[in-house]
């Protein structure tokens, strides 16, 4: 059985080191990614509200590919695990 998830895909993120998804019926826009991100604490706008909505109608989150570095935070911080992160090779 597959399963098709919704979400986000941002491709090439962290100077194309890897991809970015965010699953929308997971996500329930907490923030907690956009508080730790380093990007974000260094007052950058790495991580922000998206258009997108999650699983009660809150907006999630997408990344800025030009910013983003890849390195997972928010993948490891995300209470709901909605956020992967797959390095390309």
């Amino acid at each position: 059985m597959t399963v098709k998830n919704k979400g986000i895909e941002v491709e090439k993120v962290g100077k194309g080191r890897a991809n970015w998804y965010l699953f929308t019926e997971l996500c329930k826009g907490c923030g907690l990614c956009i508080t730790k991100c380093p990007i974000n604490k260094k007052g950058e706008k790495c991580l922000q509200w998206s258009k997108e909505v999650g699983i009660y109608s809150t907006p999630a989150v997408q990344p800025d590919p030009e910013k983003c570095i890849a390195c997972g935070t928010c993948e490891l911080l995300c209470p709901d695990s909605a956020i992967r992160i797959e390095k390309n090779k």
